[in-house]
């Protein structure tokens, strides 16, 4: 299984961009049943939650984010994007998916796309 994560760049303040992550080798009922997740780590700083989808549907935020970053997922395509509007100098980070069942296995994590905010 692969998670491969694109999308990111380099935007001006005030910017949008989306994330993408697609899985590659899991099958459609792991995608769907799993917890789909994006985290940052930015320099210096330990790695955190920005946004998760439960596998019933649920989503949730962290604080910083909330009203400017949506998740949102295909399954068909087993793809889970983050569309980021609003951006901002510290969402500069580099952004992780993760897709991990519930019971926390399989746990599968993307390589990581560096997002660049520019003030």
């Amino acid at each position: 299984v692969q998670l491969q994560a694109s999308g990111g760049g380099l935007v001006q303040d005030g910017g949008s961009l989306r994330l993408s992550c697609a899985g590659s080798g899991i099958i459609l009922s792991v995608f769907s049943g799993s917890n789909l997740a994006w985290y940052r780590q930015a320099p210096g700083k330990e790695r955190e939650l920005v946004a998760i989808m439960y596998n019933g549907g649920t989503t949730n935020y962290a604080d910083s984010v909330k009203g400017r970053f949506t998740i949102s997922k295909d399954n068909a395509k087993r793809t889970v994007y983050l569309q980021m509007n609003s951006l901002k100098a510290e969402d500069t980070a580099v952004y992780y998916c993760n897709v991990r069942r519930p019971n926390g296995f399989p746990n599968y994590w993307g390589q990581g796309t560096q997002v660049t905010v520019s003030s």
